[in-house]
């Protein structure tokens, strides 16, 4: 007498596929795009506020950069500025802060808003950045702008004819 074993299978499978996480920035707050710093022309070029180029002793010069989540992003994310770098005659007497404002507009010395950078932080510091949200995209839109200003002050001891360059860089990191 023989017996018969019977036997029967399944299988199951599954895809994957990762999610997307890109921050941008714009100087106008409308035009977004990668600043990364090993494309050509980059980084963003900040437009300060009138005396920039003229500098006075304890006077303040402002520009705004504006920051979201590109559409395609499917998380949302949590920015911060993550460091400065100053170069120059000039940086050793240049501080700043940054503060979150409504809008590129609302961007100016005198701003007031959320600080995210504490003022009178040394260029070359970021101590005591305190992180911002950012919403995800929804596939057609971005997320939301979160508008810095950043604020740069000179000190009662800044020398004629010296200058400085700055170079401020922004992180997100995905919440999930």
């Amino acid at each position: 007498m023989t017996l018969a074993a019977w036997t029967d299978q399944e299988f199951a499978t599954g895809s994957f596929t990762a999610g997307h996480f890109n921050l941008v920035g714009s100087t106008d707050g409308i035009t977004f795009g990668e600043h990364a710093t090993d494309d050509p022309g980059v980084p963003a070029a900040l437009t300060f506020s009138t005396g920039f180029d003229n500098l006075s002793k304890s006077s303040t010069v402002a520009a705004a950069f504006a920051l979201h989540l590109d559409a395609a992003t499917t998380v949302a994310g949590t920015g911060t500025v993550l460091s400065s770098a100053g170069s120059g005659a000039a940086a050793s007497h240049l501080t700043y802060g940054v503060i979150e404002v409504p809008s590129v507009a609302a961007c100016t010395p005198v701003a007031t808003g959320t600080a995210r950078v504490p003022a009178g932080t040394a260029l070359g510091s970021a101590t005591g950045a305190t992180p911002f949200a950012l919403g995800a995209g929804n596939g057609t839109l971005p997320g939301a702008n979160v508008v810095l200003c950043i604020q740069v002050t000179s000190d009662a001891t800044l020398a004629q004819g010296t200058t400085a360059t700055a170079t401020w860089q922004f992180s997100a990191t995905s919440n999930s």
